[in-house]
């Protein structure tokens, strides 16, 4: 029998539908879930199984709907809260960061917050500027959230039903790039643990570690370069909070040269901390034989033309060029 496959959106109304009738406090909010199943339609059919008590459409509001789903998850519910863009997570920081993140911390245990945020992240909708952003280190930065980045259809759908077991607040970044992407999910009951990086394609010549979209491009990338004998090691963390530091430095001890592809700004961004576990721990920064290099967007606002949108993002050719590089480089001798 071929093997099933579904996109990355199927694979989002799958692991909910599951989840919701397992569990009858599992509830979606926000805005268009209900009758318009998301502008991605992400959520269609949701609502005829389920019922408008359980999938609940909003007002425009995100810092009004996610503090009612902080409130609903503080009382006994694990809602799942959808925010339509990444960019609008702006709107929630306050419910987020300082109520979901510190409940747990602040009651000495008493309170818990079960919710998941799902939310999109990146470009190619050529949305502009407010609609076209990677914001996945904001979250990553507070104490009390888990994060989770998916990049295969398989991936999402286990990770987003841990997610929604987990008795802590977990933030979903799910790439715009990926909603239509095919792959393969297997028709029986799977999660799989939030924390677990997952080794893409081996190889033995350097290692990329690579987030969401650009994980699809390193592998085009390493398909490319193994013509000519460059065996590329593709890591694909999955989890950034919590982050599996130790596949990534067992991956880069093994190789002796790393890359990292991120969509983000490499300012302040998720690169700097995978960077930093690396150079940081002693016996994997003994193994290095090249600098780290990252391969990052521009540290700019997202264009709305489409050439200029396409070149402010990495791509395979990039990081073909930033492998080239480490192959090419040497770590600096140590001072005298």
């Amino acid at each position: 029998m071929p093997e099933r496959e579904l996109t990355f959106a199927q694979a989002v109304r799958e692991a909910l539908a599951e989840e919701m009738r397992r569990d009858s406090r599992v509830c979606i909010i926000g805005e268009d879930v209900a009758e318009a199943g998301t502008p991605f339609k992400v959520l269609s059919g949701l609502l005829e199984e389920f019922g408008a008590k359980r999938v609940v459409d909003t007002p425009i509001s995100e810092a009004g709907f996610t503090g009612v789903a902080v409130g609903a998850a503080m009382t006994g519910l694990r809602p799942v809260v959808d925010i339509m863009f990444g960019d609008f997570i702006t709107l929630t920081m306050d419910q987020m960061v300082n109520q979901a993140a510190k409940a747990h911390y602040m009651s000495g245990g008493h309170w818990r917050v079960p919710m998941v945020m799902r939310t999109t992240l990146g470009a190619t909708r050529r949305s502009a500027a407010q609609h076209s952003q990677s914001l996945h280190a904001w979250f990553s930065h507070v104490p009390g959230l888990k994060v989770v980045l998916p990049s295969t259809p398989y991936d999402l759908k286990g990770l987003l039903k841990s997610a929604i077991r987990d008795d802590n607040p977990v933030i979903s970044f799910e790439s715009n790039r990926l909603m239509a992407r095919k792959g393969p999910v297997p028709e029986e009951e799977y999660t799989i643990p939030i924390g677990k990086a997952d080794v893409k394609r081996a190889g033995s010549d350097v290692t990329v570690v690579a987030l969401a979209w650009l994980v699809h491009e390193a592998l085009a990338a390493a398909e490319e370069l193994a013509k000519e004998g460059i065996l590329v090691e593709v890591v694909d963390p999955r989890t950034l909070v919590p982050l599996d530091a130790e596949a990534i430095r067992a991956s880069v001890r093994k190789t002796g040269r790393l890359v990292i592809a991120d969509e983000a700004g490499p300012t302040a961004g998720f690169s700097a901390e995978v960077a930093a576990v690396v150079t940081e721990d002693p016996a994997t920064f003994a193994r290095l034989a090249a600098p780290v290099k990252r391969v990052c967007a521009l540290q700019v606002p997202i264009p709305y033309s489409p050439v200029l949108e396409d070149h402010v993002f990495p791509d395979r050719a990039r990081i073909v060029a930033g492998i080239r590089a480490v192959l090419e480089a040497r770590k600096p001798a140590a001072a005298a």
